[in-house]
């Protein structure tokens, strides 16, 4: 029975684990393939370090400012004597001041097609590649600095004509945040910045609160935003990279929530015109596609006046949506000419049917083709088209009050929309009731070849209705329809499609009259938010689309996910949705999978706390999995952080909360996000309670397996007969640790004390073994054993007083020693499984103060200092402590108390503010350490 039941619990948690395994892989190999190109230099990249006052490169001494160019630019410009507009890189965290280059160079080649009409600088600020997404102390110095370099930058061009007074920003990852920090600096003047772009930046939240100064900050930029909407003038594009970037989930990048939607525009690279692509975290920053939109977007903001970007809200959100949300495949045009003179040699075509094709080969002549609405109206709500020639012409037009041709049409081309293979539009007729015809354009071909369609329908005929199937379905059931009709373009409404932890998978299968293959266009389109995903293929073929979202459908909006399709009106298409089991794992990891350190550690503690009351029950301690296994249960945590919230909701409790100073709750905080969904909680508790589980086991091994190395070395004799909890050598070791911490980083004490905690651990499983391999008695580990025996203290008696000999240490019966030993070891290794993840915690501000040691000997401002304050002492006892002296502890019952507590504050205040964390663990530790002593 006991090995049944030890199987079932290691398949259990097998499968948990193997669960979590699936929705990682999801996330980090479960995209699309990297559809970007690379962008090229054409010239040696060149980049020319501007000098700084004195005083700033004091101040900022691992800062610099630096100028792009190549070759003959970067001669011209060798005197910094610059006439373009300005634009400044701001690189995000880890990143390279070098990462300008492929902005630089693409406008450099765009200004050089226009003979230097206009031209950009630009600039790029190295930020020694600072872990800003992991340690927030150095954002507000970030953000000073970068003041600073716009005003540099603008008196650089002091005196030229055209001389700008403002600056572009363009902002990768946590240098988009930089940039909007700009606004809250006391004394920044917001019309030093016209246009910030942002690339893959997490607006919303971080990615992982690692520390209280990185929360700070964020709280700061956003409440700034939130309550200055209304006067925030600057525009600000936001593009996230989709789910190719698995290190900034693009959700995070929305400014929906954070400022006034007619001054931000939010979009995923896979909905942006002509790049159509997903990004991972870097290639946003040198995907041609779209460095190529950014820049036509750039050279369409220039004031021709000014010869500096225009000052014009209105315009500056015209030139965006039209690169970067609907293209209608023309230039941009401020005030585009609605009325064309359709004069001239180009012959006229009546086509009176409802679906009409034309392939132009070879054309020697223009032609309109004109299409009578009057005889549609009643029968038809809408006119498709579409063209495969994407040039960026005018080609489709409307006659008024015409009889069969008119010299003046309206421009509908306007109306176009640019789509992978195609140009389409579409005219919804009620609309436009003074329009008699509907003219198609098609040019003189010279050699090209391209296809027209067009046809009249009613749209509520090529609407199908998509319910999608149920979340716990795991896919083994599906839902199908089926097109007959031979259409040009179908609208499938998906049914109950607007949560993050719904995934899908739609296979279309297409089967046509003739062999030749045809281009069709599938689009996956998110009403609330700019997030569409276009696919290609080829019919007849059979496709398989992923269905997921970044953004949450919000409570106030009635609109559905629908799925377009531009088709083949010679094929038929049969459309299977089921659910994707292994991508819903992919959604919970992506939203949630910065929780799980929360998790894992109260699992642990709710071990800790069993273990501890085990010594007072049972009189020993129970080995890690066991205890893990039977304690660690998700209702001894979750009901009550469902209570606080519900309790939360009334206003007199939330005085009463406030009252105490307590801290938001972190499920609150994920419904403002929209990230709260059924039993995530549950799910997210069995994954970190499985990931403790076999951290536990690999963490024992580990120990074990070192401690085998350990007795080759140097096989102890003994265990060590030192009866004292606190040596001298451990006084120095705590001393020395804690100036460490305070002088230096307090992560680095952090860590030392948790390697010189294993390194004893390892010891005295060293010591049990040569216990075991040792014949009757024992010196016992510590003289503090009560359980002295009467014979035993006779004989000390006797002896001292016939030989005054040092005092021996006990003998204990090998089982009892071996017993206290392994009790030892059973609950260190705990301790162990419980340190490592608050030393996870605290690596980022090593590393940070690792990278940065030859500028600062001490780390300033510290997030570990304070914590390091009481874990090095604490770990330093708990390292030499002993079960026997623990077991007669009258503290021992509140401190076997604390850790369900504790692990109830991990769940409630760290599930997403992780810096919390470290410092709920160290409380049942300093209760165990007291216990001891």
């Amino acid at each position: 029975m006991v090995s049944l039941a030890k199987a079932y619990t290691v398949t259990f948690y097998g499968v948990l684990a193997l669960m979590v395994a699936m929705g990682i892989w999801d996330v980090f190999f479960g995209y699309e393939e990297n559809r970007c190109s690379m962008s090229y230099m054409f010239e040696y990249p060149e980049y020319q370090k501007i000098n700084l006052p004195h005083k700033l490169t004091k101040q900022y001494p691992a800062y610099e400012l630096y100028l792009y160019g190549e070759r003959s630019y970067a001669q011209e410009n060798k005197h910094l004597l610059l006439s373009g507009i300005p634009v400044l890189f701001l690189p995000g965290n880890a990143g390279s001041y070098k990462q300008v280059r492929s902005l630089g160079s693409i406008a450099l080649r765009k200004a050089e097609d226009i003979d230097f009409k206009y031209h950009f600088d630009f600039f790029s600020i190295n930020f020694n590649e600072e872990l800003v997404a992991l340690y927030g102390g150095s954002l507000k110095k970030q953000t000073k600095f970068v003041h600073e370099c716009i005003k540099i930058i603008l008196k650089l061009y002091e005196g030229q004509d055209f001389a700008p007074k403002s600056v572009a920003i363009v902002g990768h990852s946590m240098g988009g945040l930089v940039a909007r920090a700009l606004l809250t600096i006391k004394n920044f003047k917001p019309e030093l910045v016209n246009l910030l772009v942002t690339q893959a930046t997490p607006h919303t939240a971080p990615v992982l609160s690692l520390d209280s100064y990185l929360n700070d900050f964020y709280k700061t930029v956003n409440n700034y935003w939130l309550l200055n909407a209304q006067n925030i003038q600057l525009i600000t594009l936001s593009i996230a990279g989709g789910f190719r970037d698995y290190q900034v989930r693009s959700g995070l990048s929305f400014l929906t929530t954070l400022s006034h939607q007619t001054k931000t525009l939010s979009v995923v690279s896979t909905a942006v015109p002509r790049t159509w692509a997903s990004t991972d975290h870097l290639s946003i920053v040198w995907c041609k596609q779209l460095q190529l939109s950014t820049i036509r977007a750039f050279f369409d903001l220039i004031d021709d006046d000014t010869k500096q970007i225009t000052m014009k809200p209105k315009k500056k959100m015209s030139v965006l949506n039209h690169h970067f949300v609907k293209n209608p495949a023309k230039l941009f045009e401020e005030t585009p000419n609605i009325v064309a003179d359709l004069t001239g040699t180009s012959k006229w075509v009546p086509v009176k049917v409802t679906k009409w094709t034309f392939m132009a080969f070879n054309e020697s002549y223009a032609m309109y083709f004109a299409f009578p609405l009057s005889n549609h109206r009643k029968t038809y709500s809408h006119v498709f088209c579409q063209n495969s020639m994407l040039d960026r012409h005018s080609w489709i037009y409307g006659c008024i009050n015409s009889v069969s041709m008119c010299t003046q049409g309206v421009d509908l081309s306007w109306k176009t929309e640019l789509l992978p293979t195609m140009k389409t539009f579409m005219l919804k007729l009620q609309d436009f009731p003074k329009l008699s015809h509907v003219v198609v354009y098609v040019p003189s071909t010279n050699g090209n070849e391209f296809v027209v369609d067009c046809e009249f329908f009613q749209l509520e005929l090529r609407t199908v209705h998509l319910p999608v199937t149920h979340l716990f379905s795991f896919g083994l059931t599906s839902r199908q329809i089926k097109l007959n009709s031979n259409g040009l373009f179908y609208t499938v409404p998906l049914l109950n499609f607007g949560q993050i932890y719904q995934a899908f998978k739609i296979d279309i299968k297409s089967k046509c009259a003739s062999t030749k293959e045809k281009n069709n266009v599938f689009r996956l389109h998110i009403p609330w938010a700019h997030e569409d995903l276009m696919i290609t293929s080829k019919a007849p073929t059979s496709t398989e689309v992923s269905l997921k979202l970044h953004v949450a459908q919000p409570e106030n909006d009635s609109h559905a996910a629908v799925f377009h399709m531009f088709t083949s009106s010679e094929c038929r298409y049969e459309i299977t949705i089921r659910t994707s089991f292994l991508q819903i794992l992919g959604q919970v990891i992506r939203f949630h999978g910065g929780a799980l350190p929360a998790y894992i550690l109260s699992s642990i503690l709710l071990t800790y706390g069993g273990q501890l009351q085990s010594l007072t029950s049972v009189g020993h301690c129970l080995d890690y999995t066991i205890m893990l296994d039977k304690e660690a249960k998700p209702y001894k945590v979750d009901p009550f952080v469902i209570i606080m919230k519900f309790m939360l909701g009334y206003n007199w409790f939330k005085q009463i909360w406030d009252s105490f100073f307590l801290p938001e709750l972190d499920a609150i905080f994920l419904n403002t996000q929209s990230m709260c969904f059924p039993l995530v909680s549950l799910v997210l508790f069995l994954f970190g309670t499985s990931i403790a589980y076999w951290g536990g086991i690999l963490s024992s091994l580990s120990v074990r397996l070192l401690s085998s190395l350990w007795l080759t070395l140097k096989r102890p004799s003994e265990i060590p007969n030192d009866p004292r909890l606190i040596t001298t050598r451990l006084s120095f070791l705590i001393m020395l640790l804690l100036i460490i911490g305070w002088t230096t980083c307090g992560a680095l004490a952090i860590l030392l004390i948790y390697l010189y905690y294993v390194f004893k651990i390892i010891k005295l499983y060293s010591n049990i073994t040569t216990l075991k391999n040792n014949s009757d008695v024992i010196p016992n580990v510590s003289e503090r054993n009560e359980n002295n025996t009467n014979s035993s203290v006779g004989k000390k008696e006797n002896n001292r007083s016939q030989k005054r000999l040092p005092p021996k240490p006990e003998i204990l019966p090998l089982s009892l020693a071996i017993d206290n030993a392994e009790d030892n070891f059973k609950m260190h290794i705990t301790i162990i499984n419980l340190v490592i993840w608050v030393v996870l915690l605290s690596i980022p501000s090593l590393i940070y103060w690792l990278k940065n040691l030859r500028y600062y000997i001490r780390l300033n401002p510290d997030p570990c200092k304070y914590l390091s304050f009481f874990l090095v002492p604490t770990l330093g006892i708990l390292g030499n402590s002993d079960i026997v002296s623990v077991k007669s502890s009258k503290l021992l019952k509140t401190a076997a108390q604390f850790p369900l507590i504790v692990a109830i504050g991990v769940v409630a205040f760290g599930s997403t503010h992780l810096y919390r964390v470290p410092y709920f663990v160290v409380i049942p530790l300093v209760l165990h350490m007291l216990s001891s002593i």
